[in-house]
This record gives C-alpha cells, sequence and structure tokens, in this order.
C-alpha cells in the first residue's frame, strides 16, 4: 500500500512548468547596461504551445469540475475563455514579427515528405486551429468576444 502524496509532492509536472516560466522570464531580463533583446518568433510559437497545453488542462478541469461544484466550474470555463484570448494574441504577434531569412528560405523550399507536419511556420496555425476548434464547440461567439475594461468618457 502506497501513502497519500504530500501537498508539496502533488503535480510536480506543473510546478516544473511554472519554474521554467519563471526561470525563461528572469532570463529574458537583461542586465541594465545591455539593452533588452527583441522577441522572436520562436519564443512566440513555444509560449503558445503552452497556453494551448494550459486550455487543455482548464478545458478538462471545468469538465470535472462543474458537475459537484457548478459555480466554480463556470469560473474555471471563464478562464478557459480568457485563455483562448490570450493565445489568440499570441497567435496574432507571432504573425507580425518577422522571420529569420533562413526560417524563411526553409519555408518557401518545404518539402512535405520531409515534414510531414508542414512548414515550420504553419504548424503554430495548426496547433491553434485544432484548439480552436475545440473552444468553439463549448463556447458562444459573444463569450469569445473581448471584453474592454477600460471606462469610456
Amino acid at each position: 500500500m502506497t501513502s497519500p502524496p504530500r501537498p508539496d509532492d502533488a503535480h510536480p509536472y506543473l510546478r516544473a512548468a511554472s519554474a521554467g516560466i519563471r526561470h525563461h522570464t528572469r532570463a529574458l531580463a537583461p542586465p541594465d547596461a545591455d539593452p533588452p533583446r527583441p522577441v522572436d518568433r520562436v519564443h512566440l510559437d513555444v509560449l503558445h504551445a503552452h497556453l494551448t497545453a494550459l486550455l487543455q488542462l482548464l478545458d478538462r478541469l471545468a469538465d470535472h469540475t462543474r458537475p459537484p461544484h457548478p459555480a466554480a466550474g463556470r469560473h474555471l470555463a471563464t478562464a478557459h475563455t480568457r485563455l483562448w484570448q490570450a493565445t489568440t494574441e499570441v497567435h496574432a504577434a507571432f504573425h507580425l514579427l518577422p522571420g529569420t531569412p533562413q526560417a524563411d528560405a526553409e519555408t518557401s523550399a518545404c518539402y512535405p515528405e520531409r515534414l510531414p507536419e508542414g512548414p515550420p511556420v504553419l504548424t503554430i496555425c495548426q496547433r491553434h486551429l485544432a484548439a480552436g476548434h475545440v473552444v468553439r464547440r463549448k463556447t458562444t461567439p459573444t463569450d469569445l468576444r473581448p471584453h474592454t475594461t477600460a471606462c469610456v468618457r
């Protein structure tokens, strides 16, 4: 018989993912003398992959929480919608950044038999479309519309 995990041992992979993001955030902060490095498409692609994984997790958590605790499930569903909005903005920012000359050359000379998933620049689009399909099955267009919090005068 195994003993139940201690509270500090629960969900070690989520803690490791959070620690990795914190480490990456600190690594992006330049020393005072250095100018900040610009964000590149690789950073946004990896961040987008992380956000879509979080979307799947929030979706499952909301589904499991909703029957016994409807109010908590609604809050998780709302968090899922807001995270989808953030994921959409990261996807849009990815396409607004210039590609590296090497990546552009690889994309234009793509050989489908070598890359079964398609050109590297399109993997983010495929991931985004797949996540969007799941999101749109469970939310309404009104829910997906960004909410403004600014005061209009």
